[in-house]
């Protein structure tokens, strides 16, 4: 399995447009040999070098396994999108406070789908331990930002 963009290449520089100092838009995505076992499919788009600890940008899950594209400022069709580290559902681009910053597009492939009860208030940590044992297959894009 693979996720890659059109907007930029792994471990390359991400464009201006899809950070905070730009339009603040998610990038386009592509999602390439999706398993066949694949009941859903999960996206976390994070930043570890965050200053307090990982930063979550975007978190979408139960995203149906037949997607194949995300559109640039859209999500990925039929998903969930669950809370971010700013508390809010919905892509946040990279804006770090000083220096490079990796921001790693993780896509998970899993047997099942994923149920809460409040699915409004879903956060990655949430999300990760539901998912742990029902990870079929998974893949990383990630992307470079440094503020100007």
């Amino acid at each position: 399995m693979k996720i890659t963009s059109s907007a930029f290449q792994h471990h390359q520089q991400i464009p201006r447009k899809y950070s905070c100092d730009g339009q603040n838009i998610n990038p386009p995505l592509v999602f390439v040999d999706v398993p066949q076992a694949a009941r859903s499919l999960v996206l976390i788009v994070d930043d570890p070098d965050a200053p307090r600890g990982t930063w979550v940008h975007w978190l979408v899950y139960n995203i149906p396994p037949d997607v194949r594209e995300v559109k640039e400022h859209s999500a990925p069709r039929g998903g969930i999108e669950g809370m971010t580290s700013s508390g809010k559902p919905g892509y946040a681009g990279p804006c770090p406070p000083s220096g490079t910053h990796r921001y790693f597009f993780k896509l998970y492939a899993l047997d099942a789908m994923l149920g809460f009860d409040r699915p409004q208030r879903v956060d990655t940590k949430m999300v990760e331990e539901r998912m742990k044992d029902h990870i079929l297959e998974q893949a990383e894009l990630v992307g470079l930002y440094s503020r100007s």
